[in-house]
């Protein structure tokens, strides 16, 4: 009798644990704030000088070290990858942005790869589903993210293994 209550308790934790390393791994895929029924049209229309391009990578890589929160949108808390841009964005440029990543895609513009800039967005599939994870690209082919449950704001590389097979794409909000 005690074998098979072990192995029950034992596979519920098992259930218990997959599930919660899956909902911290959604990081900040979330829900997209369409599905949410909020209202992005006050965002659809955001362009932002390239002036202030050079802020927001000042901006965000004053930011590394601070740690990864679900959810989190402050130095303070912690940061998600979404609360993160928001947080350069408004501190860096005045606008407010969603957090969320899948609404910040639809609010902006694509970029080619190859003209990528400092201070637009990478996007990467790291959930299998589009626009689950990204970052600010600050040159060199580097960009800041908040990576995920135990890790910290940081620079990572877009040759790297990991990210060059899950990029997306790039997108802007800035108007040259």
């Amino acid at each position: 009798m005690e074998k098979p209550q072990r192995a029950t308790r034992a596979r519920f934790c098992r259930l218990l644990t997959a599930g919660l390393v899956a909902a911290l791994l959604a990081g900040c895929a979330g829900e997209s704030g369409l599905r949410r029924g909020s209202n992005l049209a006050s965002y659809r229309h955001i362009t932002i000088d390239a002036s202030k391009r050079q802020d927001v990578a000042l901006t965000a890589m004053g930011l590394i070290g601070t740690r990864y929160r679900y959810g989190g949108s402050s130095p303070d808390s912690g940061f998600d990858c979404s609360g993160l841009i928001g947080y350069v964005f408004e501190n860096a440029t005045r606008h407010a942005l969603p957090h969320n990543t899948e609404d910040i895609a639809a609010i902006s513009r694509p970029v080619p790869r190859g003209e990528l800039n400092v201070g637009d967005f990478v996007f990467f599939n790291t959930l299998h589903h589009s626009y689950s994870h990204m970052g600010i690209y600050v040159g060199n082919g580097q960009f800041v993210n908040a990576p995920s449950t135990g890790g910290r704001v940081r620079i990572d590389s877009l040759h790297s293994p990991y990210f060059a097979r899950r990029y997306e794409g790039a997108r802007t909000l800035f108007q040259e």
